[in-house]
């Protein structure tokens, strides 16, 4: 057999999987046009699960789900031109010290907790400390990539950080409104303690539109040192038995991660126009709802009960933790 006739056979098997991805995709946004609040990417990760658990993958449609780490990683990549610099340096010197601090102290605190407290395994404990302390579910897949953890592990903390996502959404506004917070308070409070971008955001705009604003801004911040958080994993688990020094650690970079950077370089130099930059968010946000879906269709409840609630648990004490001390944070400094 040639290799065309190769590659041909391999693109018609991945048919029926890329299009339950986006059956699933389509059905998430659709719902999400519908009912005001819901977040298309997490309804997609929902979907999958259920379909997952409910009827199971077809067979058939095995080898286009196994697609959707390729999609992810297009995702990653895309998603850099979203990172505005200015924005960052905008958002002043205060709210830039106290996102680094939350990711830096959450990356610690919660890959500690994890491991020496409720004996998860390493590459567990470092897709939760990533997804709790950067961006959810984006940052814990990108890590994933990072150190090569298996499916299942992923499959686990995704579910996890989804449970947290929807809580936390539903709290956190009832929260501010008790405390009697700012807009700009609340916004960064939830910025910085929530996991994902879009409850983070959906919070914020559900307080207030000032609070809204600040929500985005803080978390984009959090955003952004996604790629210094899946280096400093990469640099830690090299493998420096074969290797050494920079060729190492360089070997443990992913290609995706260099995408990120550039386009994020590229779209902060101006070299790309508005439209482009607008097209490339749309076809982020679809790429990240066919991987979400391809993710959602990898948990299996069966598996999350046989591993215990103890990726639930870290996050919860993780939650309370980080949240306390950004709300003190934030009432004494803002």
């Amino acid at each position: 057999m040639t290799d065309a006739r190769r590659v041909s056979r391999r693109v018609l098997s991945a048919v029926p999987g890329l299009l339950l991805l986006a059956a699933l995709a389509g059905l998430a946004f659709l719902v999400a046009d519908v009912v005001p609040g819901l977040n298309a990417l997490l309804l997609a990760v929902a979907f999958g699960a259920v379909v997952a658990n409910v009827v199971g993958v077809p067979d058939r449609a095995a080898a286009g789900v196994r697609f959707h780490g390729r999609l992810l990683e297009a995702g990653i990549v895309l998603l850099g031109a979203r990172v505005a610099f200015a924005d960052l340096v905008a958002s002043g010197p205060v709210v830039l010290g106290l996102a680094a601090a939350a990711v830096a102290f959450g990356v610690g605190f919660v890959d500690v907790l994890a491991r020496r407290v409720f004996e998860v395994q390493r590459q567990t404990a470092s897709l939760l400390a990533a997804g709790a302390s950067v961006c959810g579910v984006s940052a814990a897949t990108a890590v994933a990539g990072t150190i090569d953890a298996d499916g299942e592990s992923l499959a686990h903390v995704v579910a996890a950080i989804l449970l947290f996502d929807a809580v936390t959404l539903l709290v956190f506004p009832v929260a501010g409104d008790l405390l009697a917070l700012s807009g700009r308070q609340f916004g960064v409070w939830a910025g910085l303690s929530m996991y994902s971008t879009g409850p983070v955001t959906a919070a914020g705009f559900a307080h207030s539109a000032e609070a809204g604003q600040w929500a985005t801004v803080t978390k984009l911040v959090r955003n952004s040192l996604l790629g210094v958080v899946a280096l400093w994993y990469a640099f830690r688990d090299a493998d420096r038995s074969t290797e050494s020094g920079v060729a190492s650690v360089l070997g443990g970079v992913p290609n995706f991660l260099v995408g990120f950077a550039f386009v994020a370089l590229a779209a902060n130099a101006g070299l790309l126009s508005s439209g482009t930059l607008a097209l490339l968010e749309t076809t982020s946000d679809g790429l990240f709802a066919l991987a979400f879906a391809g993710l959602g269709l990898d948990v299996r409840l069966e598996a999350m009960r046989d591993a215990g609630l103890a990726p639930v648990a870290v996050l919860a004490v993780s939650l309370v933790v980080v949240s306390a001390l950004a709300l003190l944070a934030v009432v004494t400094l803002l």
